[in-house]
């Protein structure tokens, strides 16, 4: 039995849909391939190891105030 033949949505091109292709259904092995990002993680918890405790902190302040509000 043939296997399914797609149309990749990225590059437009034909490609055969088989059981172990890694990646999206709809787009070919080519364009499934990750994408490499240059500058990496970006998140404040890789910058700066004590920003994610003021972080974290003010989460809990904006959820404390938000539960805890009195509509008056």
């Amino acid at each position: 039995m043939p296997f399914p033949i797609r149309v990749c949505v990225v590059c437009h091109e034909e490609f055969e849909l088989r059981p172990g292709k890694p990646g999206f259904a709809n787009r070919c092995p080519a364009c499934s391939q990750p994408e490499e990002d240059a500058g990496g993680a970006h998140d404040a918890a890789t910058v700066d190891p004590g920003a994610a405790k003021e972080i974290n902190a003010a989460r809990r302040a904006a959820m404390r105030n938000l539960l805890y509000r009195k509509d008056s």
